[in-house]
Order: structure tokens, then sequence, then C-alpha cells
């Protein structure tokens, strides 16, 4: 393909990514109320502990609660539409590969497309205990009123930080599997790695306080140890088979193999 063909065959997957986005947004305006319900589960309850205090949302324009409502729709269009738009992006690349690389990414995309899902559900987890935790140690007899907008857009970008952190290890371990990242150069860029992460964590998460920040590069760090193991293992098995062949390859067909 010529390079005006790529451009139109990349114009072609973002445009049926974009659709795809569009129309489970529709479902997320729709699933609007259950979201919000859930995600503003904790300040009720933290309100009903403290009685008569002042624990709540507020909305500080006449246009907040319609560019909420848009915000969460998108990104509930964003999370349904995944399995969609993580194709696209994968097949766009499937052409550039060999026969072996198309297999090891396809493998990859169906493992990615759960661990991007379990990612966004984790975070859907833990940022509710989060927010429960940071509420109580709000002073007695003081009041806690936080702009909706900002509190929702947290968790929101929360959960698509995570779901997109989750995807570090399938990239790292891919990467190691066709030769071109080691282990061995993993594990010695992980102060690089960890001053990554934290950048990405403080981008993605806008409060201010820095907990957001932190309660997401943990696990994200973990993953990054996790698909350090996972390499070395994968470069130790293949090590192996390697010297097996070698073992083997004088051999002439009359010959027995030995045995190991």
């Amino acid at each position: 393909m010529s390079l005006g063909e790529h451009f139109r065959e990349l114009r072609n997957r973002l445009i049926i990514s974009v659709i795809a986005v569009i129309a489970a947004a529709v479902i997320g305006w729709y699933l609007y109320q259950f979201v919000i319900d859930f995600l503003t589960e904790p300040i009720e309850r933290v309100r009903e502990e403290r009685g008569d205090e002042l624990v709540t949302l507020n909305f500080n324009s006449l246009t907040g609660p319609f560019a909420m409502r848009m915000k969460v729709s998108i990104f509930m269009g964003i999370l349904l539409a995944s399995p969609v738009w993580l194709w696209q992006g994968w097949a766009f690349l499937l052409p550039g590969l060999t026969r072996k690389e198309k297999k090891i990414a396809l493998a990859y995309f169906f493992v990615s497309i759960p661990l991007f899902v379990a990612g966004a559900l984790l975070a859907a987890y833990a940022f509710p205990r989060m927010v429960g935790i940071l509420l109580a140690f709000t002073p007695i007899g003081m009041a806690n009123i936080q702009t909706a907008n900002d509190y929702l857009s947290t968790a929101l970008f929360f959960a698509l930080a995570f779901g997109l952190a989750f995807l570090l290890p399938v990239l790292l371990v891919a990467l190691n599997q066709i030769g071109i990242l080691s282990a061995r150069n993993m594990l010695r860029s992980w102060r690089i790695t960890l001053f990554l992460i934290l950048i990405f964590a403080a981008i993605m998460t806008p409060d201010p306080s820095g907990w957001a920040m932190i309660a997401m590069a943990i696990p994200i760090f973990a993953l990054f140890w996790g698909a350090v193991a996972v390499s070395s293992l994968m470069e130790r098995r293949r090590r192996k088979r390697g010297a097996r062949e070698d073992r083997y390859a004088g051999l002439t067909p009359d010959q027995p193999t030995p045995l190991p």
C-alpha cells in the first residue's frame, strides 16, 4: 500500500471507532443516573453518618448538569465500545506483521479487552472506597462541599486511566515476545518507568490532592513488575527450546535422537 492508502485505511478505522463510541454513548446517556448513583454513594453514606453536617456535591453553573451528563455518556461510550476501537487499532497494524507476529498480535488483542475492562472495574470498586476514607477526615462540625464536575471528572478519568494502564503489561510482554524489548532492559529502566507512570497518573487524575495519583500508580507499577516476571519466564523457555534445537541440529536422519 502507498502512503496515501495507509492514511485512508487509518481514516476509515478511526471513523468506525468514532461511530461505535457515539452509538455506545447513546446507551450511556440512559445509564447516566445509574452511574451517578454509584459514584456518589460514598458521599451519601458519609452524609447519613454525620447527620446534619453538609457533605454534598454542588453544580456551580447553569449548564453544569448538562455538561456532566454529556461527559458521562461519552465516557460510557468509550468503555462500552472498547472492543471495537481496540480491534480497529490492532487491525490497522496486522497487515504489516509477519505470520508469527500476527498470531501474537491476535492473542494479545483478545487478552487486552478483559484487561481493559478489569482495570475500569477495579477503579469503579476502589474509587468510592477511597472517597469514603478521604471524606471521613473532614473535621466534625465542618462542611465538605465538592464541585460535582470536578468530582465526577476525577472518577471517570480514574476509571479510564486504569483501563488503559492495565494494557501496559500486554504491550511489554508482546514487545518482549517479538524480540524488541528484553526483560533485562525492562529491569534496568524501572526508575524511568516509575517516573513515567507517576506522570501518566498525574495527568489522568485531575484531583489536586495527589491521593488519586498514588492510588493509580501503585497497581500500574505492580503490573509492570508482573510483565517483567512473565517476560523473564518466556525468555527462559525460548533459551531452553533453542538449546534443545541446537542439540539435535547436527543429527543425520539415520541417527537416533539422544535421550535428555
